[in-house]
C-alpha cells in the first residue's frame, strides 16, 4: 500500500503547531513573567528548527565596540559561522552588533502599545555602531562590505483589534522609513504583515509558516554579515 506525502499538510502542520503552542501559553500560564517567557520559547524554537543552521537565535543584548549595549531582545538571529566572539556568562548572551540578522519582540498580542514598544526595541539595535572591514583574499584586497540591513519585527498570538489586521495597525506601524521601523510581524491566529515598498497585509492562511518563509527570504538576499574588527572591541581590554 503505498502513502500519498502532501507538502501543503506539512507547511500547513508547520503554522497549526505553532499556534496551538502560543494558544496553550496564552490559556493555561497564569503568571505573566512565565507566560511572555513561554511565548518566546515557541517562537525560539521555530526559528531554531527551520532557519539554515549558519543562523542561530537567543534571547539577548546586542552590543557595539563603542561600549553601547541595546536593550534585552526577545529573539535575535545572529551569524555564528563568521562571529568570531559570542558572549555567555550566568544565563546572559551578548551578540556584537556586526553579527545580527535581525530582531523580534514577542508578546501575547498585537496593539498600538506593543508595536510602539518593538519599534523602541529594535531601534536600540539599529543604532549601534557597527564595523566593516577589508577582506583580504589570494589576488588582492577586496573592499569593505557595506553595513546589511537589520530586519526587526514583532510575533504575537492575536491581535487587540477588530479586524484583527486593518488601518489602526497600518497607522501604529508608521511609513516604514524611520530607524525604528518593523519589516515584518506575525499574528498567528490571524494573519502577518511585511513592508516592502509600502506595509502590506496579509489576512488568514498559514501565518506562521508564511512569516517563516519571508524571513528565509529576505535573509537569502542580505547575504553574510560584515568582516568585524576585532580590534575595535580588544581596545576595552585596557580600559
Amino acid at each position: 500500500m503505498t502513502t500519498s506525502w502532501s507538502l501543503s499538510q506539512l507547511l500547513a502542520g508547520l503554522h497549526d503547531d505553532i499556534q496551538r503552542r502560543l494558544e496553550i501559553v496564552r490559556k493555561s500560564f497564569g503568571h505573566p513573567g512565565t507566560k511572555g517567557d513561554a511565548s518566546e520559547s515557541v517562537w525560539l524554537q521555530l526559528l531554531e528548527t527551520y532557519l539554515p543552521r549558519r543562523y542561530q537565535v537567543a534571547t539577548a543584548h546586542v552590543v557595539d565596540s563603542q561600549g553601547a549595549f541595546s536593550e534585552q531582545i526577545d529573539v535575535v538571529v545572529f551569524d555564528r559561522q563568521y562571529s568570531p566572539f559570542i558572549f555567555r556568562y550566568e544565563g546572559q548572551t551578548i551578540i556584537p552588533a556586526e553579527s545580527v540578522y535581525a530582531v523580534f519582540e514577542a508578546k501575547q498580542t498585537c496593539n498600538a502599545a506593543q508595536i510602539s514598544y518593538a519599534k523602541h526595541k529594535v531601534g536600540s539595535v539599529r543604532k549601534l555602531h557597527r564595523t566593516s572591514l577589508p577582506i583580504p583574499y589570494a589576488e588582492g584586497i577586496y573592499a569593505a562590505k557595506a553595513l546589511i540591513p537589520i530586519y526587526g519585527g514583532l510575533l504575537t498570538f492575536e491581535s487587540e483589534w477588530n479586524p484583527a489586521l486593518g488601518q489602526p495597525l497600518l497607522d501604529a506601524l508608521g511609513d516604514g522609513h524611520s530607524d525604528d521601523r518593523l519589516d515584518l510581524g506575525c499574528v498567528a491566529a490571524h494573519g502577518y504583515f511585511s513592508l516592502e515598498s509600502d506595509y502590506e497585509l496579509h489576512q488568514g492562511g498559514k501565518p506562521a509558516t508564511m512569516f517563516l518563509f519571508n524571513l528565509i527570504s529576505r535573509l537569502q538576499f542580505s547575504g553574510t554579515v560584515p568582516m568585524i574588527d576585532v580590534q575595535a572591541y580588544a581596545q576595552w581590554l585596557s580600559k
